[in-house]
């Protein structure tokens, strides 16, 4: 292995897979490893993270505070999109990756290193997420990704290692699922999760509570949007990462935003992943029930269709794209009446939309009413009936003959 670097900059979490990466680094390439750590609202994992990277042999360790920037210049961006992948995966992990990406760069270039390390595996889709950030925003940049190169086939032999050179990790034989947490979500993959058939042992869920435990009686909250975007709870101002904070707090109370899937990633792979996202399962639901009454019916439908690809943008690591911020510009312009209230009814593990109103709501309730009305004249729909199933009364029945 060519040892050429003086620099490397390490996304490190402190996790298993990046503190055994971290001495790994040293030892291979016998230079200088600096961690970068991104608060994205990992709460207590951050706690003594850069007394743990420097013992673990970092030169220098990066904690910067994301955790508005992350929410406010990404997670709102694909929640106003409306963007869930495979129909269920709020991509928690996935719109983390370029940020932590663009300012691992960023300490590269002030650190003047030449490489970047990561601790995505071959089999993956952060490998994409992050290499693909890096090659947008710094293709100057030589990226090292362990897990392709080593010799360790699996998180057993990281345990090992990490014993036998003395490095704390939390990890364990017994334990050995991988957890990837932030501000959006908590996700759990790999180890005993392997197994689709098997249910998720319940004392491995960190945020929401168990159906049992939530409370008997419901909670109704109100979130205000302006532009596509939450901006008060309950009437209160909050900023982006207190929006989400909150709602994930009180969801998580209720037991809402729990996903058990088994999804595609784009290396072609079936992987069960099991997510707990309560803040932003509320939000998508409060956003989109806050569009049905103020888009026009042929845009939302159209916003619907491209939401579908935009998830597929995110998931497979393209952010920082054309493509992507061309669909965020259109998604952004539809998002100009997207303003009211919505208030939702969270219960025993269900959030349900129970009123919305907005001040530029097209819902018109003498064309809605079933009573009496002089707006709509209900004779006049025998004529467009007619109209729009010409195509069916005459060629339907041609096509039918020539089926047998």
């Amino acid at each position: 292995m060519e040892k050429k670097f003086q620099k490397i900059v390490l996304a490190y979490s402190g996790g298993l897979d990046t503190s055994v990466i971290l001495h790994w680094l040293k030892r291979e390439y016998q230079c200088e490893v600096i961690a970068f750590c991104a608060n994205i609202g990992q709460e207590e994992e951050l706690h003594g993270l850069e007394e743990k990277a420097r013992r673990t042999g970092a030169s220098k360790a990066y904690i910067q505070d994301l955790r508005e920037e992350f929410v406010r210049d990404y997670v709102f961006p694909m929640i106003r999109s409306g963007a869930i992948y495979e129909g269920r995966y709020l991509l928690g992990t996935s719109i983390a990756r370029p940020l932590i990406a663009k300012h691992l760069i960023e300490v590269a270039k002030q650190e003047d290193a030449q490489a970047i390390a990561h601790g995505a595996t071959g089999k993956g889709n952060d490998q994409v997420r992050f290499e693909v950030t890096v090659m947008a925003l710094a293709p100057h940049l030589t990226i090292i990704a362990p897990w392709r190169i080593w010799d360790f086939k699996g998180r057993s032999d990281l345990i090992a290692y990490a014993k036998k050179e003395g490095i704390p990790v939390s990890a364990s034989v017994e334990k050995p699922y991988s957890i990837d947490r932030n501000a959006l979500h908590i996700s759990y993959e790999g180890g005993i999760l392997e197994d689709p058939w098997q249910e998720p042992p319940e004392d491995m869920f960190l945020l929401t509570k168990s159906i049992k435990d939530t409370p008997v009686d419901a909670e109704y909250i109100e979130i205000e949007f302006q532009r596509g975007n939450p901006i008060k709870l309950n009437g209160e101002l909050k900023t982006p990462y207190e929006m989400l904070k909150s709602l994930n707090d009180i969801g998580a109370r209720h037991g809402i935003g729990r996903v058990d899937m088994v999804e595609n990633r784009l290396v072609g792979i079936k992987s069960r992943g099991v997510y707990e996202t309560p803040g932003g399962t509320i939000l998508h639901l409060a956003h989109r029930d806050l569009e049905s009454i103020t888009l026009e019916r042929n845009l939302q439908h159209l916003k619907d269709s491209l939401s579908l690809r935009y998830a597929e943008l995110v998931y497979n690591g393209l952010w920082f794209s054309p493509e992507r911020e061309a669909l965020q510009a259109f998604v952004d312009d539809t998002q100009k009446v997207v303003n009211g209230t919505v208030r939702i009814k969270l219960h025993k593990g269900s959030a349900l939309v129970v009123g919305r109103k907005s001040g530029n709501s097209l819902y018109d309730h003498a064309l809605a009413s079933f009573e009496k009305e002089e707006v709509y004249n209900q004779k006049d729909a025998e004529g467009f009936i007619r109209l729009y199933g010409l195509g069916m009364r005459n060629g339907y029945p041609i096509y039918q003959k020539f089926k047998s």
